[in-house]
């Protein structure tokens, strides 16, 4: 889920009348991850979105040049954010760069109960400077949209809480491996209205998971390098239950990423 950075958070859950199974809240942090190291993770943006309701942090990925691609739950309501690329320690980015809302496309299929089509993307209106501590993550080609991915291992990272009791940010960039877990595992969690074809789930051992502040960020194929899901969604049991995390699968978005963009492989 986004985090307010005030230190207020709004959850919005799923209701039980929709999804049959347990509920799924829209959060996203790293609980019991690692520290990044500097250069791991060029690919990933913090994001902290501000409206007059109040600010909201994010992550995000690289995805080209003038391209971010994050969660449709992030921008929702957002007046603007402010980017930050090249930061393993929160507070020091190499570049910041504030983006208006006029610069969010949101998928239009976007629906905030069932979290159905959960992406959207940021035009940045300059040319990122790729180094060592900036770049882009690749997505997986056109060919491979009906990849499932069942039981490879993938990375998430972000900037979240690192417990369900936390409410502060870590100053360091978190990630946990998870293993990816095949469709029906997810859907006798959330049911099949959350947990579709366009979702892709990990499992969350000992207590590892993404929740409150990494929504939008990054799930990438520990074998290919390939961005294959953005943060969506954990169990309204908490980060720590167990329960699978979900992403939106990119794989079924690629030929919108394209239409919007221009960016395919």
């Amino acid at each position: 889920m986004k985090i307010f950075v005030v230190l207020t958070l709004a959850i919005a859950s799923v209701s039980a009348g929709v999804v049959p199974q347990d509920a799924a809240s829209i959060e996203g942090r790293i609980t019991n991850g690692h520290n990044a190291d500097e250069y791991q993770f060029p690919y990933q943006v913090g994001l902290g979105f501000s409206s007059p309701k109040g600010d909201w942090w994010c992550g995000g990925s690289i995805i080209a040049r003038q391209w971010v691609l994050t969660a449709a739950h992030c921008t929702r309501d957002a007046h603007s954010v402010i980017a930050y690329f090249g930061a393993t320690k929160r507070s020091h980015a190499k570049l910041t760069y504030t983006v208006s809302r006029d610069e969010f496309i949101e998928h239009e299929g976007y629906n905030p109960r069932t979290l159905a089509n959960d992406i959207s993307m940021i035009y940045l209106p300059f040319e990122l400077p790729y180094n060592r501590y900036i770049n882009n993550v690749k997505l997986p080609e056109i060919s491979s949209s009906y990849s499932t991915y069942d039981g490879q291992k993938a990375i998430a990272s972000g900037w979240g809480t690192t417990s369900n009791k936390d409410s502060d940010l870590p100053e360091t960039l978190q990630y946990q491996t998870f293993n990816i877990v095949n469709e029906e595992v997810c859907r006798k969690t959330y049911g099949s209205i959350v947990a579709n074809k366009n979702v892709i789930c990990t499992d969350t051992p000992h207590k590892s998971s993404t929740c409150k502040g990494d929504s939008g960020g990054p799930l990438v194929l520990v074998s290919k390098k390939q961005l294959v899901g953005i943060a969506s969604f954990v169990s309204t049991k908490g980060c720590e239950s167990g329960e699978p995390a979900g992403f939106t699968r990119v794989t079924s978005y690629l030929e919108w990423i394209r239409s919007v963009s221009d960016v395919y492989y």
